[in-house]
């Protein structure tokens, strides 16, 4: 074993002593450091610096308790969390999580590789992550406005244009970025660049909705082009049903792809004349209804129950948009029976690493969410920026800056993959090619 392998295994050592029960921020984690090797090796005086320590250890974790009350006068305690990660290279900036599956681990995992993610966009953000187990689904407008109003009293206090600009995610849309705005402006005052996902009545960015789904494609077309090959009549797997989801068909579809399936957490849709993206933006955001009214609407289609991953059925590219860890090393098996070739991931973490070894063994081409899902962060940078200079950027504009953006960032990861000989290794040149930066910028301010 080489000095640095002992050096990173070190490093994993205090992880798994200090942070025993948080499983999903030690894979985040140990996959990253485990593809350092070879930068490592060229740079020495990041390890003699201990460089990983630091990286691995969130500069700030908030828990903080958020008390509200339902329409039948009940109230109820849930926790809030916001982990700040890394400030090397901007401000903090990362999604607030509304999902029952939130604890510290999960968010760690997320705003740690958030770190990453937004350094390989190339725009100044820092890494962060928040959130709460709350269950937005089932609740009325009014209860979710007081769950918003409450935990915004605490995070106000930590938040800010300049250091820490959180944005959406899972259950997190428009509806409750507003009612976070709101309480936060009465709280402190109209500040427009404090969160992003914005209403386009109040700083809010054109593109910012489809701007993770789009992102996806953009990379998706990018790494497939590498390969001499088009997306143009390729059969696609997409699970989920969401935002991601929903601009991830659409775009497929416009470049020439045809998506056969999406799911919700119930089931799933098959469609083998493909996924119109307009009806499923119908079920979802307007009806807020279950995914299985698709196959009422379609005739060509049908549903089944469970996942989607199980569905044994010929394609060339799977893109998971749903949630981490949907993809164990039998449903890899499966897609490797069932003829894919490439696999981008929409969702923060979707594939095990048991499933992420069946890929490489099997000369999968694989796009880690880190690079591919980074579209939503990027618009979310460029919010910013239009926030800053009093403006409002046309939506072919902002989708413009998108491509190049999602180009770029498989150009890095390409490149770190080349240099290295790495052979394709697309997340290890994910890995690296975001590491170097934040490490650069580390070293360059010393210990703060």
């Amino acid at each position: 074993m080489s000095n640095v392998q002992k050096y990173i295994e070190s490093v994993k050592d205090v992880i798994q002593h200090r942070d025993p029960n948080q499983p999903e921020f030690q894979q985040a984690v140990f996959t990253v450091l485990d593809s350092l090797a070879p930068s490592l090796e060229d740079h020495p005086e990041w390890v003699e610096a201990d460089l990983l320590s630091r990286l691995v250890e969130p500069e700030r974790a908030i828990q903080f308790q958020v008390p509200w009350e339902s329409d039948d006068g009940k109230f109820h305690v849930n926790r809030g969390f916001r982990v700040q990660f890394n400030s090397a290279i901007g401000p903090y900036k990362g999604g607030l999580r509304l999902h029952p599956s939130v604890n510290l681990s999960i968010v760690k995992f997320l705003g740690f590789e958030q770190i990453l993610k937004n350094s390989l966009t190339a725009l100044p953000i820092g890494g962060a992550k928040g959130g709460s187990e709350f269950d937005p689904k089932g609740k009325s407008d009014n209860e979710i406005m007081r769950f918003c109003q409450s935990f915004m009293t605490e995070l106000q206090r930590h938040i800010g244009p300049d250091l820490d600009v959180p944005a959406g995610d899972i259950g997190v849309g428009g509806r409750e970025i507003g009612y976070l705005f709101g309480a936060y402006k009465r709280l402190r005052g109209y500040q427009n660049g404090v969160l992003t996902g914005k209403g386009l009545t109040f700083g809010g960015s054109l593109a910012r909705t489809e701007a993770t789904g789009f992102g996806l494609l953009y990379y998706t077309n990018a790494l497939v082009k590498a390969q001499g090959d088009s997306l143009e009549g390729k059969r696609i797997k997409i699970s989920g049903a969401g935002n991601v989801a929903t601009y991830a068909i659409q775009k497929a579809t416009e470049l020439g792809a045809k998506v056969i399936t999406v799911s919700d957490s119930n089931g799933y849709i098959y469609d083998p004349k493909g996924i119109n993206y307009k009806i499923v933006k119908k079920i979802k955001e307007v009806e807020r209804s279950r995914i299985k009214e698709y196959a009422d609407q379609v005739a060509s289609a049908e549903y089944h129950g469970g996942s989607v991953w199980d569905f044994d059925v010929d394609y060339d590219i799977a893109l998971p948009c749903a949630t981490q860890n949907e993809i164990s090393k039998d449903q890899a098996k499966l897609m490797i029976k069932d003829g894919i070739k490439y696999i981008c991931e929409g969702a923060n973490m979707p594939s095990t690493p048991d499933a992420i070894a069946i890929y490489r063994e099997n000369r999968v081409l694989y796009g880690p969410a880190k690079a591919a899902n980074a579209g939503g962060v990027a618009v979310s940078a460029l919010e910013m920026s239009q926030n800053s200079e009093r403006l409002a950027w046309s939506f072919e504009d902002v989708d413009g800056r998108l491509k190049l953006l999602m180009e770029n960032i498989f150009a890095k990861s390409e490149a770190a993959d080349k240099k290295y000989g790495l052979d394709k290794d697309y997340q290890a040149g994910a890995n690296i090619a975001g590491f170097e930066k934040v490490a650069t910028a580390m070293m360059t301010q010393g210990l703060v």
